[in-house]
């Protein structure tokens, strides 16, 4: 197969393209230059998409022997990802900007190209594996649960999955970064990414304060009574305890905790720990990634955050909502992160989280 490899210019999408080439694909490797001023982004490698990641991934593509070629995709990144993030949080809401630009980067606007160009497939670094049940592609956890990003892939449609390639699935990556070491890429050590790439020095709610300016608030207990101000509702997100500007001790004498962001009176709702008990999880625009609806109700778990814990629940439709019933609580779940159903390891789907039920019985 013709097959376009995104190198990101870390480990991973290194290896990713050397399987895909060893496994006698033709392979054309691609870099995307995402940030309008390529000066904004961060020296060192503890972000994605630092000024030295093209020159790391145009060195791996050079020791694969493979064309490689850089796009420029600045413009679509700052209005998908970027004014998305901004709109989030402002909306009181927290986003996940590497499930967007997954959604609508590398699996829209590069995919859509590459198929336009002639290729098949498009090959990533994510830790997530694909397998085929009656045609329809399944996406599926990878054998390195600590790794696994299906939770962040799980917004692609079952026909954009039909044209991915995921090599890293089904090896740890530990094995990734021997794997790396043996072909001589120089990526092989590389730290991983952790930090948001467009947040250049890693001060989010400075970033978010520079975008949205100050906007003054109150911080008010579950009593009622307001117990502090904020610059900002965009600096806080849900299940945050600490960055709390209150007064005084609660009377209970208990940590108080993020319980909702309240953007139209730009109110910060605080409380004990046990406030953010939820049972029901409600969330909106469902993607089925295996393609049709499964038969609902459905009992299966639940991820509700990248890397959080599966969650035993029943999910059923609600109207255009897609509701999780949780078999214990959990806590701290935030609008705009994404709620994942999971078969054993496979994707059934995912939804944006609209609210709980703690938060709407408030």
């Amino acid at each position: 197969m013709k097959v376009l490899a995104a190198m990101s210019g870390g480990v991973d999408s290194a290896v990713a393209a050397a399987f895909a080439a060893e496994a006698g694909h033709d392979v054309t490797g691609v870099h995307l230059a995402l940030a309008r001023n390529p000066q904004t982004h961060r020296t060192g490698a503890r972000g994605c998409c630092t000024k030295e990641d093209a020159h790391d991934a145009r060195r791996a593509a050079d020791v694969i022997g493979i064309p490689f070629y850089v796009w420029d995709l600045a413009e679509r990144f700052h209005e998908d990802v970027i004014e998305d993030f901004v709109a989030e949080y402002a909306a009181g809401r927290t986003p996940n900007p590497c499930l967007r630009c997954n959604e609508k980067i590398k699996f829209t606007a590069v995919l859509d190209r590459a198929l336009a160009l002639g290729f098949d497939a498009v090959v990533t670094g994510h830790h997530a594996r694909l397998s085929t049940v009656d045609g329809v592609a399944q996406l599926r956890r990878s054998v390195d649960f600590g790794k696994d990003q299906s939770y962040v892939l799980a917004v692609c449609t079952a026909d954009q999955l039909r044209h991915a390639m995921f090599p890293l699935g089904g090896i740890t990556k530990e094995q990734v970064r021997a794997e790396a070491a043996a072909r001589g890429l120089a990526v092989a050590d590389k730290p991983d990414s952790h930090d948001i790439c467009f947040v250049s020095d890693g001060d989010t709610a400075g970033f978010l304060r520079k975008a949205l300016g100050s906007r003054a608030g109150d911080i008010v207990d579950t009593s009622g009574e307001v117990v502090g101000t904020h610059d900002g509702a965009y600096a806080f997100t849900v299940g945050q305890r600490k960055g709390l500007r209150i007064g005084r001790p609660a009377e209970d004498g208990k940590p108080r905790y993020v319980l909702d962001i309240e953007p139209v009176t730009n109110t910060v709702h605080i409380g004990p720990a046990d406030a953010l008990d939820v049972t029901e999880v409600r969330a909106a625009r469902p993607v089925w990634t295996a393609g049709a609806a499964p038969a609902l109700p459905l009992r299966c778990q639940v991820q509700l955050r990248a890397h959080g814990t599966p969650l035993d629940a029943v999910v059923r439709l609600d109207g255009a909502e897609l509701v999780a019933e949780l078999d214990a609580p959990t806590r701290g779940v935030a609008a705009g992160q994404a709620l994942v159903a999971y078969l054993d390891d496979v994707v059934v789907g995912s939804a944006t989280i609209v609210r709980s039920a703690a938060l709407a019985s408030r």
